[in-house]
């Protein structure tokens, strides 16, 4: 593991127990956020088998198992403590599984019906997103979707400092603590965000078809692609 993801990971273990009260306030756009990939999300089956990777505290695979409760859903993250908190969040639930490893290089078993992600993969190198695209191709069953909610980059350094400016006032306006905003700062560093136009291109070259970004709030996106 290279020394951003180490990064990552330390940071996120430390945040983990303040990280879902912290959620709403530090996206802007929380509802329409999560409310919109779940609306994208229409199979016939009862029991689809979903991935959620970079999971963290199971927070958006947690909507779509209200949606379907039959769902049978796989985890995977880098933080130890963001997994324990998804381990507390679906106790009892024999139809989740835990993986706590780097699911750039994680080797899957099984194929899924639909695959997640929310505010994990703008911590990857541009080289690792598009390797990354293509790994979610190939463990998609047809007719299988992919949604990632995320951060991009603006597609001009004016437009990314309006995004910012944007972030940073409706945060500091949001009642968190000054030491929290500041965390919160700290982890942006961590960010390696790559402009929408170029991650939607690095979809349909991994074989994506329908791709769009169907929401989108300043920098927070959720992206969509389907595989024939």
């Amino acid at each position: 593991m290279n020394h951003i993801k180490n990064h990552v990971k330390e940071k996120f273990n430390e945040n983990a127990p303040h990280y879902d009260q912290q959620r709403r306030k530090l996206i802007p756009c929380f509802d329409d956020f999560y409310s919109v990939p779940l609306s994208l999300i229409n199979f016939e089956k009862e029991q689809p088998s979903v991935l959620d990777i970079g999971a963290g505290t199971g927070l958006f695979a947690s909507f779509v198992k209200e949606k379907y409760p039959g769902a049978h859903i796989t985890l995977i993250d880098l933080s130890e403590n963001m997994m324990a908190l998804s381990k507390e969040r679906f106790k009892g639930d024999p139809q989740v599984d835990y993986v706590i490893a780097d699911y750039t290089v994680h080797e899957f078993n099984k194929p899924f019906d639909l695959i997640i992600s929310s505010l994990s993969i703008h911590h990857l190198t541009d080289t690792e997103k598009r390797k990354l695209y293509d790994k979610v191709f190939s463990l998609l069953h047809p007719n299988g979707i992919f949604i990632n909610a995320d951060q991009v980059l603006g597609h001009t350094p004016f437009i990314e400092s309006l995004y910012k400016r944007d972030w940073k006032h409706k945060i500091e306006a949001s009642g968190l603590k000054a030491e929290e905003i500041q965390a919160a700062y700290e982890r942006t560093n961590l960010d390696q965000m790559a402009p929408l136009q170029d991650q939607l291109d690095w979809l349909q070259a991994s074989g994506f078809v329908d791709v769009d970004c169907i929401y989108k709030y300043f920098n927070f996106v959720v992206l969509f692609g389907r595989k024939l």
